[in-house]
């Protein structure tokens, strides 16, 4: 059997309500990685596993610090210790973002797989038991190595680039929109894909050998009617690096929005032109072509976000950063 080591993070997997049915004001945290897998003997059956506890937070308290130590944590254990594979368990509000960012930073080809869960572990009919015995069977098999980070919960496989959280509450969340998931884990306890990432990701992408300390500021402002600029102000007095600018539609902005980006620009503050609609790609348009500002493709602004503030680590310049977009 391959060994697999799971680090756990916190999130939803972790918490506990005394009301079996409360679904809804539970406590993360309350559950370490250890109490998970002694509660579900059969991943016993699937591969030897060693546990980690790297924190134990609800996902919304995740930043860039939590990244860079899951990071180092998880090429250390691939490529020094010797493990097959990683399952990291995580809370399900900033998952995507967590698995974004190691997508394109991890430098290795073995699998890297973060599950979670909607329901507590406490809950009644929770769904942590089948979800993260099905990450580790998905890390644990040949077929997954090579395909970049992947997320699964519900019985299914995505891609951390395309995979966004859409539902607050139902165990289907997870979707990746026009492009679909990757694959499944079926009945007969197979892991089944039918596509793989074409993108730049894990060792393929520049990121993954880059020393990272610390990552440049990024925001993101959300366009709507009649928005007054007042944010994107706000971020050019705090001296930001960059804006993903979430805009409406294929990517615009209200005009007080655009004088204000004008300003953003003009200080030197990367600007990135992306949309709030959830699919589809954003392209250059004629309207903002004097901002010089790259578009952020399909990316979701979360992801857009992480992105820029990878490439500004490397690349000042526009037509660089557009490359960056247009890769990964």
């Amino acid at each position: 059997m391959k060994n697999i080591k799971i680090i756990a993070m916190g999130g939803t997997i972790s918490a506990h309500h005394d009301n079996r049915t409360d679904l809804r004001n539970y406590v993360s945290g309350h559950y370490t990685g250890e109490d998970l897998v002694q509660a579900i003997p059969e991943i016993q059956e699937v591969a030897n596993v060693t546990i980690e506890q790297l924190s134990n937070v609800s996902s919304t308290l995740i930043n860039s610090t939590h990244w860079l130590a899951l990071k180092e944590n998880i090429e250390k254990s691939l490529n020094d210790e010797g493990y097959d594979g990683i399952v990291i368990t995580h809370g399900t509000n900033t998952l995507e973002e967590t698995a974004y960012f190691l997508h394109l930073t991890v430098n290795t080809t073995k699998p890297v797989v973060l599950t979670g869960a909607q329901r507590p572990f406490s809950g009644l009919s929770s769904d942590v038991h089948l979800n993260l015995l099905n990450a580790v069977r998905v890390a644990s098999v040949d077929v997954s190595y090579g395909k970049g980070v992947l997320v699964v919960l519900n019985d299914q496989i995505s891609c951390a680039r395309d995979v966004s959280k859409t539902n607050t509450y139902r165990l289907e969340t997870f979707q990746s929109r026009e492009l679909g998931y990757m694959g499944f884990i079926d009945p007969d306890h197979t892991v089944q894909f039918y596509r793989a990432p074409i993108r730049k990701h894990t060792s393929k992408s520049e990121f993954s050998t880059l020393k990272i300390d610390t990552l440049p500021s990024v925001d993101i402002v959300y366009s709507y009617a009649g928005a007054t600029g007042t944010m994107i102000e706000a971020l050019i007095n705090a001296n930001v690096d960059g804006i993903v600018m979430a805009g409406t539609g294929a990517g615009r902005c209200s005009d007080a929005e655009e004088i204000a980006l004008q300003k953003a620009r003009k200080k030197g503050i990367q600007v990135v032109m992306g949309s709030r609609v959830g699919s589809g790609r954003v392209v250059p348009i004629e309207q903002y072509k004097y901002l010089e500002a790259p578009t952020t493709d399909n990316l979701s602004p979360q992801k857009a976000r992480i992105l820029l503030m990878l490439a500004l680590l490397k690349y000042e310049d526009d037509a660089e950063i557009q490359r960056i977009f247009d890769t990964y």
